[in-house]
């Protein structure tokens, strides 16, 4: 016998059996252990634990589990983790208007009109990228002006990182020609110096400090909306990448209300100026392992889309810009510095490659104290590196925090950014592998749709759910199946310090399942996206679908 046949035999005979267990059998499962990809044909469980897995359905006879569901021949997965998500962002985008896909600044303002009622209330939207549209240029109030006058519009870019908004919108915030750019941000301004509408980066927080109050009532409802909708496809965890100091209040009080169908791992939002508190409180879990709060979000530059990633040369389509860095070096290090004293995994954005080479610095004067490389500080996107700069993930200990998505929808616009020199280093995922660095994957929702099948199909293909282009996009950068399922469930509990309690179906595992349509390991690779999530089980609960 093989080392899987053993491994897998002593799950079988030594099962952590109770007579109230639940067995699920005649299904196609699979679990993945340290990147070895297992097979099992029933599960058993109980208390939310899995107690066995069963090989065959000869040794399945054997359980006594007192209840036993026919899986009706479909696949069996671990849930699926997304290790970078904004689920209050997400809950937001649900009630707001989809400019997701627009093919022009005219189709996006038309969405709008056909929602669009009059009153004082904000309008709010958000997907549009203008890099898909003809003129590739960044929109202007003027466009929305047109169509509504008296009632302020925000609508945010792809990415989160510009925001577009008509005049209302820029008197209630008090913006005009006379306004200053913040540091770390831009208001883009025509000839004459007037503002455009457009906002990027710490310029959005003028628009944010004239919105309505939040309360928690209105976050528990973004909130709640956005996890029924991630456990409908398959989710089981998600990283929040940036938590403020109210949405932790809204967590705190969905979890005492019981209202908490999936598992959330929070990182503080370094840049809400409410949250020192919370962070001074450090590190903490809940019962039940629902919801954790051990790490903290910093920002260290902008979006490549907006021109706002932190580049060491000049961006190839804007000669003299070479993006920006949303905090002086002093602000980054004692950011960085205290959340780590605090006891914090510290996880930092950055998408240009100086703002990446910058967090690694930052991240390798860490490692001279003792006990740091224990707190598994990440980087999230890292997505624009230097050759150089790719060794350095695995010699630090840091992990590489990656949206698979974000290379199939930026393909087009990367090279016209950045030149083709640079993109050796760009969405660099197996290269990061080689090196021997810990990935993590998400994808980034809502910038990118939430769905994991999207991301898993992007990892294995290099190709958009098109199928452009042929062949793959810098397709040596592409994933094993194997490798790209591990980046949604063991990699990614691995990055929230939970690979012993989720990510994999073994015994003594969390019982967080997903019954799906295919089989992720047969299906042709150009159909990964297109499966469908029958059931979603969370800790023996079904959170979503029917058993």
């Amino acid at each position: 016998m093989n080392m899987r046949g053993c491994f897998l035999a002593a799950l079988v005979v030594f099962p952590l059996q109770l007579s109230a267990a639940t067995l699920i059998h005649n299904v196609r499962g699979y679990t993945l252990h340290d990147g070895e990809r297992l097979s099992f044909t029933a599960l058993e469980y109980d208390k939310g634990v899995v107690t066995a897995i069963y090989d065959d359905a000869a040794s399945a006879s054997a359980s006594k589990a007192a209840e036993r569901i026919d899986g009706q021949g479909l696949t069996l997965l671990p849930g699926l983790i997304d290790a970078h998500g904004h689920v209050a962002g997400l809950g937001s985008a649900l009630a707001s208007v989809d400019l997701t896909g627009s093919d022009s600044e005219g189709e996006a303002v038309a969405r709008l009109s056909a929602v669009a009622e009059n009153g004082e209330a904000w309008l709010f939207g958000a997907g549009w990228n203008q890099v898909l549209w003809p003129s590739g240029e960044f929109p202007s109030k003027t466009s929305l002006d047109a169509v509504i006058t008296d009632r302020p519009v925000a609508l945010s870019r792809v990415d989160r990182h510009a925001l577009w908004v008509n005049s209302k919108a820029l008197s209630l915030a008090g913006i005009t020609a006379d306004t200053p750019d913040p540091a770390g941000g831009q208001i883009v301004r025509d000839d004459a110096g007037e503002p455009t509408g457009i906002l990027i980066d710490n310029a959005m927080r003028l628009i944010a400090e004239a919105l309505p109050e939040a309360t928690v009532e209105s976050k528990k409802r973004d909130l709640s909306r956005a996890m029924r909708y991630l456990v409908s496809l398959g989710m089981t965890g998600a990283h929040d990448a940036g938590s403020t100091a109210l949405e932790v209040d809204a967590y705190d009080a969905l979890l005492k209300d019981g209202e908490f169908p999936m598992r959330i791992y929070s990182m503080l939002r370094m840049a809400d100026p409410l949250i020192e508190k919370k962070w001074l409180e450090g590190p903490r879990k809940s019962t039940g392992g629902l919801f954790e709060l051990r790490s903290v979000k910093i920002s260290a530059d902008g979006a490549l889309g907006s021109r706002g990633a932190a580049l060491f040369e000049d961006y190839s389509d804007d000669p003299g810009n070479k993006g920006l860095l949303l905090l002086s070096d002093e602000e980054l290090s004692r950011q960085i510095s205290r959340s780590a004293e605090l006891g914090y995994q510290v996880n930092v954005h950055a998408i240009g490659d100086r703002a990446n080479a910058k967090v690694l610095d930052e991240f390798e004067a860490l490692n001279a104290s003792s006990g740091q490389r224990a707190l598994r500080h990440r980087v999230e996107h890292a997505q624009i590196l230097r050759p150089v700069d790719i060794q350095r993930f695995a010699e630090l200990d840091v992990i590489a925090s990656v949206q698979p998505t974000h290379a199939t929808s930026d393909k087009n616009m990367a090279g016209t950014r950045l030149g083709e020199d640079r993109l050796e280093g760009a969405y660099a995922w197996q290269s990061l592998f080689e090196s021997g660095a810990k990935l993590a994957g998400g994808s980034d929702f809502p910038v990118e749709p939430p769905n994991p099948f999207f991301g898993l199909h992007a990892a294995v293909t290099r190709q958009d759910r098109d199928g452009e282009p042929p062949g793959g996009w810098r397709v040596g950068e592409a994933l094993s199946r194997n490798k790209a399922l591990s980046l949604f469930t063991e990699d990614a509990a691995y990055s929230g310090h939970a690979e012993t309690q989720v990510g994999r179906l073994l015994p003594g595992y969390a019982a967080d399942f997903i019954l799906v349509r295919d089989d992720f390991f047969a299906v042709p690779r150009e159909q990964l996206w297109k499966n469908k999530v029958h059931a979603t089980v969370v800790a023996g609960e079904l959170v979503f679908g029917e058993l």
